[in-house]
């Protein structure tokens, strides 16, 4: 992608965050998007195929950072799924006024099935070697359904806990490190 591209790219996310701040998902516009980013109708449609595309690329781009851009690398030893899992929670308060909105609208399904699956490939690599005689696809399934539960009640409760003590929480509830 050469410099232009990139300006406008971010011309469009930066306008999608700016109305999701405002409203909700489902009530924003593929105009409105465009309408904010100051750019045409093909050009937005050049770098997204819909505005379910666009959200996607926000995810990715803030799961990218969370999950696998190495964000944490005081992370050691002792509790580093906890570290992770906070880390996390911070990435989320730091993105609350993009994720409420989305996470209250139609489309929060979307957005969870997203976060689901970066959440899956994170605890699978916590938990390659716990033993146990339960299925490690039950396990997961469990780890990462509990994890966003614990994320939605978290973002309802208006995040009043900190991301540590959220984290700590899970942890406990889990006992798997």
């Amino acid at each position: 992608m050469d410099r232009r591209q990139k300006k406008t790219r971010t011309a469009i996310f930066c306008a999608f965050r700016a109305l999701l701040e405002k409203k909700r998902y489902d009530h924003i516009t593929v105009q409105e998007i465009i309408d904010e980013a100051n750019v045409g109708r093909s050009t937005f449609y050049a770098h997204f195929e819909t505005k379910d595309s666009l959200l996607n690329a926000m995810c990715e781009e803030l799961f990218y950072h969370i999950f696998e851009d190495d964000p944490c690398p005081w992370v050691g030893r002792d509790n580093d799924l906890e570290k992770k899992l906070s880390h996390t929670l911070w990435h989320i308060r730091d993105r609350k006024n993009d994720l409420s909105g989305i996470l209250l609208s139609d489309s929060g399904e979307l957005f969870m099935r997203y976060f689901k699956e970066h959440l899956r490939a994170m605890f699978e690599m916590y938990i390659s070697g716990y033993k146990n005689d339960v299925p490690k696809d039950f396990m997961l399934n469990h780890l990462v359904g509990s994890f966003a539960e614990a994320v939605l009640w978290w973002i309802r409760e208006d995040m009043k806990t900190s991301p540590e003590e959220t984290a700590g929480y899970f942890m406990k509830m889990t006992k798997i490190c």
